[in-house]
């Protein structure tokens, strides 16, 4: 059987490339993104990824069985145990706090893009939330991977880099792969793939404009 997340990734080229290869991502590669840009990014994805959290705890509850709660728990852990303690050693560079992160507001793009993901959850099975979670979770092992081939250790963002780079996330990646086509072989079906690509595409979408939030943000503060 074909490869959903491929499936799906070659659907909606378009967006996955306006994602992956965003202005915000090219900076971060060569270094020239502004620090300003990186940090206002940093804060709102450490928020993000609270909510992501949950979505996690939500594909636990609505798993079938112990497997694929174990897949939502692995899920939930590379957040909690790994991409949150990412950013808390990112923003104490700058002096930020956990109390400071937790205690910022939200941005439109924040909470357009997690309630999205939530709601897709809530309202749909176990496929449709992870075909709204997948461009998050594989999109930045591709990112951190493409990025690595050119990053020189003076890039400001090469712990960033490293981390989504690394073999750790990597084996992330592939399991949320793996996860995705494993749930396809017995709940996807023609008639609902359409709402499937729909998810992914807006998920992929909602990911492009969070970079975007960053150099806006970069541009406010001249």
């Amino acid at each position: 059987m074909t490869s959903l997340f491929q499936r799906l990734k070659t659907d909606c080229a378009d967006e996955w490339c306006s994602y992956t290869h965003h202005a915000f991502v090219r900076g971060m590669g060569d270094g020239s993104l502004p620090e300003a840009a990186f940090r206002d990014y940093l804060v709102q994805d450490y928020l993000f990824l609270i909510q992501f959290a949950r979505a996690y705890a939500l594909a636990t509850y609505k798993a079938r069985s112990l497997s694929e709660m174990r897949a939502g728990l692995d899920g939930l852990k590379a957040i909690l145990d790994v991409e949150m303690d990412l950013h808390v050693r990112l923003c104490a560079k700058w002096g930020l706090s956990t109390v400071d992160l937790e205690t910022t507001p939200e941005k439109p793009q924040t909470i357009a893009y997690t309630r999205f993901v939530l709601d897709a959850g809530q309202a749909g099975d176990l496929l449709d939330l992870y075909a709204a979670l997948a461009p998050c979770m594989i999109g930045y092992g591709e990112i951190g991977k493409a990025l690595q081939k050119h990053a020189t250790p003076d890039n400001p963002y090469a712990e960033w880099i490293a981390e989504y780079a690394s073999d750790g996330y990597q084996e992330i990646m592939a399991a949320s792969i793996a996860n995705l086509d494993a749930l396809a072989v017995d709940m996807l079906t023609e008639n609902r793939y359409p709402r499937l690509k729909h998810l992914f595409s807006q998920a992929t979408l909602l990911e492009a404009d969070f970079w975007q939030m960053g150099l806006d943000a970069e541009q406010d503060e001249k």
